[in-house]
């Protein structure tokens, strides 16, 4: 469907403390939050005495065979998956990053996006700091490596003074897990408990795979400190205002999970009902996007008293590449995930309901594909406000100039689309939805409103490639 025609979370943690099948539940654990990356994947284990890593690139579920699991040994492991967004798709951009040295053997996973990481690079450069990669990640490590604490919690609240952005981070040496979200919270991350033991994970439905029973949500600015005598919890951050991410609501968490204290599931049904409140239609069925447009077409079919159908079928065994036929198919990406179900759509008054729009050219083909279905009236509606401004947060985001809300009217993308009409959710619909008048959210991709200073990325490759605002 293109690389942009959905934003991609960038990374998924997962991490166990003292439990004898730590690398099985870590691989279980990350096989649960395979949605949040499908570029590489990695665990670090510990066994007491030292670190044993394995990552590649590719599906956790073939990369971690029961041969592989064998190789990791130990009563503790972190794991991440990962979806490039800082640093190109590499095996040596692959996490948790594992180091030796003067601060021990210690391995790091992290969820996010650090808004400074370039201006700190080129500063340890110019000290004659050697990365082996290129993520952000890698500075964490550096300015842990640079300061003159001795404790390695020391070390790194040395290093996290100096960054900004966003930041779910997990860290291992052989006898310690250590936790923390960034100060504005922006990415989740989760505590449970499972046979006496301690884990960690981006998201709770991680948990429901494995048996682990959920705690709560780490809080933001918050450090979890684990070791053999305990969990330790420490708030060491001035508050800040918090701001987590609206988008993953919309569409990066999993419905099963819970995140910022609410259920996804029914925070998206949510979004429909407020959808049918904001545009009414006179129509004859709804129908979701699969699978990412189907909890908010129930509340829009439930609001609306429309009732629900799948107009569209999802293939769900398609694979990540295809042997396109030599003669071209039309719409051929679109087709192999999706088709019509032409006795639902035919004489039909057709709602079309999906959770957002990025480049628009697979919502082109999809209402194309509906409209060859025999729909007879086609009206396009999207659970969240039009995103018109790029993500430097952790998700993959387009440049401006390709996100089609940024450039184009209302009317333009309907036009360019297809459909007979085209609605968004507005933010104030979606800030009631939230809760966002009580707690406050990150709602930058929809009205540029950025939290934390950003750089800014030139498209022109005889430009810098960051500058600040």
């Amino acid at each position: 469907m293109g690389p942009f025609d959905k934003f991609h979370e960038e990374c998924g943690i997962f991490g166990v403390f003292n439990h004898p099948e730590a690398s099985n539940l870590t691989y279980l654990g990350l096989y649960a939050l395979q949605h949040r990356g499908q570029e590489s994947a990695g665990i670090v284990s510990s066994d007491g005495s030292a670190l044993h890593v394995h990552k590649a690139m590719g599906l956790v579920a073939d990369i971690f065979t029961e041969p592989v699991l064998k190789t990791l040994p130990g009563f503790s492991a972190i794991g991440h998956v990962r979806y490039s967004t800082t640093g190109s798709s590499q095996i040596k951009n692959a996490q948790p990053f594992v180091v030796s040295g003067g601060i021990g053997n210690v391995a790091i996973a992290h969820n996010g996006n650090l808004t400074n990481a370039m201006e700190i690079r080129k500063e340890l450069e110019s000290y004659g700091s050697i990365f082996q990669s290129t993520m952000d990640t890698e500075v964490i490590i550096h300015l842990m490596a640079i300061s003159r604490e001795r404790a390695l919690l020391d070390r790194l609240m040395d290093a996290l003074v100096r960054v900004q952005g966003a930041y779910s981070l997990l860290l291992m040496t052989e006898d310690t897990m250590i936790a923390l979200r960034d100060p504005r919270g922006f990415r989740p991350l989760s505590i449970g408990t499972i046979d006496g033991a301690t884990v960690v994970a981006s998201e709770s439905c991680a948990f429901d795979l494995i048996g682990a029973v959920f705690e709560r949500e780490i809080e933001p600015g918050e450090i979890i400190y684990v070791d053999k005598k305990g969990v330790k919890s420490y708030k060491p951050f001035v508050p800040v205002k918090q701001s987590p991410c609206v988008f993953e609501f919309i569409y990066f968490a999993r419905p099963d999970s819970i995140i910022f204290g609410k259920n996804v599931y029914e925070i998206r049904k949510e979004l429909g009902r407020q959808l049918a409140r904001e545009y009414p239609k006179e129509a004859d069925i709804v129908i979701p996007v699969p699978d990412s447009g189907m909890p908010a077409a129930i509340g829009y079919a439930q609001e609306a008293g429309i009732p629900i159908e799948l107009g569209l079928i999802r293939n769900h065994y398609v694979g990540r590449t295809f042997i396109e036929p030599k003669q071209s198919i039309r719409h051929f990406g679109v087709k192999i995930k999706l088709n019509p179900v032409r006795e639902i759509l035919r004489g039909k008054r057709v709602v079309v309901i999906d959770d957002s729009i990025v480049r628009a050219t697979t919502g082109r083909k999809i209402i194309k594909m509906i409209r060859n279905g025999g729909a007879k009236e086609i009206h396009f509606l999207i659970s969240s406000p039009p995103t018109r401004y790029p993500c430097f947060y952790g998700i993959d985001t387009p440049t401006k100039e390709e996100l089609i809300a940024n450039s184009h009217s209302m009317e333009e993308i309907r036009e360019y689309i297809t459909c007979d009409s085209l609605g968004y959710l507005s933010i104030e619909g979606l800030r009631h939805v939230v809760g966002g008048e009580q707690k406050p959210y990150c709602y930058a991709c929809f009205d540029g409103r950025y939290p934390v200073e950003f750089p800014v990325r030139i498209p022109k490759p005889q430009m810098p490639l960051f500058y600040n605002l």
